[in-house]
């Protein structure tokens, strides 16, 4: 791995305590004999310590109490003077209970505010000594304990999980060195070049300030209007607009730190890296028409889906990669700035060099306390890990921080049990909203004698985050680099370097989104934007908004990466995925059982989809319905199978969803006669991605295994495409 500068060990401070009194300056001042601090009980009321069993951050007692502790007989009633008369304002338990009612809710997020989470763990390769000395990427086979919340952007809290839009892919590393928070997005370029732009690009793409309308969506002229004008947006707008914009699944879905990051190692040799984390499932998405059924039949698609998984032991993977380029003070690499947050290290300039495996395999126990509490900061670092000079990426060293203040209350929001870290800490932070550590000591300043001296500074010997010196010159201005200004080479780059279906996608999504603005003035100026990224998108997208097609300057010689394809040749693993088999009281049961059987050892999952539900059979064969006709739709599963025995029926909701998988290009089976269900709803056997055989034979079950496996039929797309419009000759 290649490297570059030499990082200075010099002291982090000169006002270190003498040598002779380290060790016990580093101990907190004990209590004076007169003090005493509150029993160490937990918020529920537990007393900590010695009781591994219990944890006592849940409530206790058998008793319903008050928030004090005192047992109540009754909480559905209020007191009254008699039965019917007035409520007596001396109910101490109602106006507890309504008053902490009216507070439950805190702000939610700006942005982000839709998300879910999980625990896990991050194992590390150790094959990221040579540029780090982050000891929890540094260390072969280190663990780390990790939260890890993904989230969309735009919606609120409430708003549905499949809408299009970029995901927050966000890490909090609890390791022994402090915590690091790798707060990425599933996109490794963004809107804006320069944080102070970040509001601007919000308020444009959140609802129109006069009706709050829509929710969750960037189709809507204020959005348009935006990136139409700032033009650095027009390779993120790309990466939105393709199939990375819906993904399938949390577990499908890769992750970028967006910026770029420096690295320290052991030596003091510096590089410079971008981070990227790889679904272990591969990378998949949802096509449109099934994000917009998902987003109104199952709005909690993909956190459900995540949680089921973790549930079923079907854990989420990632392995987390780095790029690595020489720091030789230009900050760039082949001619990219590595400054500029629009843009990209292709793959097959700088290979994705991988260093660990994150496993997320434990749901929170508790939305609120976890999911909405936690706070990440792109400012927690540890040793071995620094921040660039990237404009952004500097503003979000202040806000990620500014932020917590009012939606959780003040600056103690470190103390909340997820985001507590799990290192030592004496920060010599006082007082403060919801402080809840009993300090020692009268002296929490530095230098003092009245404490011996506590607490003592750490030089980088010590594990103290002493940054890289690096010299810093010029003249204030409120400029870019000429380097900024090509906002158009890496969209041409992205676009032509997809399949001709995911191409298609984009043209149909820039249609969709642009045909819900109502001003021309938008549509036009952004069809003179995709004139300069490519000549073939913008016709076609101004033939479906029956707009003339504006002359562009696309470049022309631009290196394709293929590693930003997501579409597949070879088959992939199917854990966590769905298989949905349609069946009757007259079904194969057995074979049923043998299909799931297959299925559950590749860590796939079958549900069983019949008109009523009950149990099918009886005996050792009987099967548990885990679906209805009227309690799913097609968005639920990656495959559909129909098994043998089934009686063809033209029961609108199973054609219905028997179509919907087709036209989705989603894997199809049929054993036995189940063929004819199929047939029944006008699927040809012989189309891609349907499978066929005469029993649940290896054959049968391998068949179907490779379909799933290749996430989609792409073959059938252009069957089964929304209706394209050519461009015109």
């Amino acid at each position: 791995m290649p490297a570059a500068r030499k990082a200075s060990t010099r002291q982090a401070s000169m006002s270190k305590a003498p040598a002779k009194n380290k060790a016990a300056a580093r101990k907190a001042p004990p209590r004076k004999p007169d003090q005493s601090a509150p029993q160490a009980t937990s918020p529920t009321g537990v007393t900590t310590g010695g009781r591994d069993s219990v944890d006592v951050r849940t409530q206790a007692g058998e008793y319903l109490t008050t928030a004090q502790g005192l047992r109540l007989p009754d909480t559905d009633h209020s007191l009254k003077v008699g039965e019917r008369g007035p409520t007596l304002l001396e109910d101490f338990h109602l106006r507890e209970k309504i008053t902490h009612f009216d507070h439950e809710r805190i702000p939610e997020r700006v942005v982000h505010a839709r998300g879910a989470a999980a625990h896990g763990v991050f194992e590390s390769y150790g094959s990221a000594k040579s540029v780090t000395r982050a000891a929890f990427l540094a260390d072969k086979g280190r663990q780390t304990p990790v939260f890890t919340r993904f989230s969309t952007v735009v919606g609120s809290r409430g708003s549905a999980d499949t809408v299009r839009d970029t995901r927050g892919f966000a890490v909090k590393f609890y390791t022994d060195e402090g915590t690091f928070d790798l707060v990425g997005n599933n996109m490794p370029v963004f809107f804006i070049q320069d944080g102070i732009k970040f509001p601007d690009i919000i308020h444009a793409v959140k609802p129109h300030p006069d009706r709050e309308i829509p929710q969750a969506q960037s189709a809507h002229d204020t959005f348009w209007d935006f990136v139409s004008l700032h033009t650095e947006a027009t390779h993120h707008v790309m990466w939105a607009m393709s199939d990375r914009g819906i993904p399938r699944s949390f577990r499908t879905m890769e992750g970028f730190g967006v910026h770029t990051f420096r690295m320290v190692n052991a030596a003091g040799d510096t590089s410079l890296v971008k981070f990227h984390w790889k679904p272990v499932a591969g990378i998949h998405s949802l096509v449109w028409e099934e994000a917009q059924i998902a987003a109104g039949c199952d709005p909690d698609f993909h956190r459900r889906d995540m949680a089921d998984g973790i549930e079923a032991g079907a854990f989420l993977e990632y392995e987390l990669g780095i790029q690595v380029m020489p720091d030789d003070g230009t900050d760039s690499f082949e001619g990219i700035d590595l400054l500029d947050p629009t843009k990209l290290v292709p793959e097959e300039l700088a290979p994705v060099q991988l260093i660990g495996k994150l496993t997320l395999n434990g749901n929170p126990t508790n939305y609120f306390a976890e999911t909405e509490q936690v706070a990440f900061h792109t400012g927690h670092l540890v040793p071995g890990i620094e921040v660039t000079n990237d404009p952004l990426m500097q503003a979000r060293l202040f806000s990620y921080l500014d932020t917590q203040l009012t939606r959780l209350g003040g600056p103690n929001f470190a103390q909340l049990p997820i985001n507590r870290p799990h290192a030592p800490v004496n920060d010599m932070l006082r007082d403060g909203m919801h402080q809840t550590a009993i300090h020692t000591g009268l002296a929490p300043y530095r230098r003092n004698s009245i404490d011996g001296g506590a607490p003592e500074v750490a030089d980088a010997d010590e594990g103290g985050y002493v940054q890289t010196p690096r010299p810093i010159e010029g003249t204030p201005v409120r400029d870019d680099p000429a380097s900024f200004d090509d906002h158009f080479s890496q969209p041409t780059m992205f676009y032509r370097s997809l399949t001709e279906i995911e191409q298609g996608h984009i043209a149909e999504a820039f249609t969709f989104e642009l045909g819900k603005c109502y001003e021309q003035a938008i549509k036009e100026r952004e069809l003179q934007v995709l004139a300069n990224v490519d000549a073939d998108l913008c016709a076609t997208v101004a033939a479906g908004l029956g707009l003339p097609v504006p002359k562009g300057a696309p470049a022309e010689d631009v290196v394709l990466s293929p590693a930003l394809s997501q579409v597949v040749t070879v088959p992939g693993p199917i854990a966590g995925r769905k298989v949905g088999v349609i069946a009757d009281a007259g079904s194969d049961l057995a074979g049923i059982g043998k299909l799931r059987q297959a299925m559950a050892k590749l860590g796939a999952e079958v549900l069983v989809v019949a008109p009523i539900g009950g149990v099918l059979g009886r005996g050792a064969r009987k099967v548990n319905v885990d679906r209805t006709l009227l309690t799913t739709r097609s968005i639920e599963f990656d495959a559909v199978v129909v098994a043998g025995g089934t009686t063809p029926t033209n029961d609108i909701k199973l054609v219905l969803l028997l179509q919907e998988a087709f036209r989705h290009c989603k894997a199809m089976a049929a054993w036995g006669d189940g063929a004819a269900v199929l047939q029944a709803a006008g699927i040809a056997l012989d189309g891609a991605g349907i499978v066929v055989g005469d029993s649940v034979a290896k054959a049968f079950t391998g068949g179907l295994t490779d379909a799933l496996g290749l996430h989609r039929a792409w073959d059938r797309a252009a069957q089964v495409m929304a209706s394209a419009v050519p461009p015109a000759g």
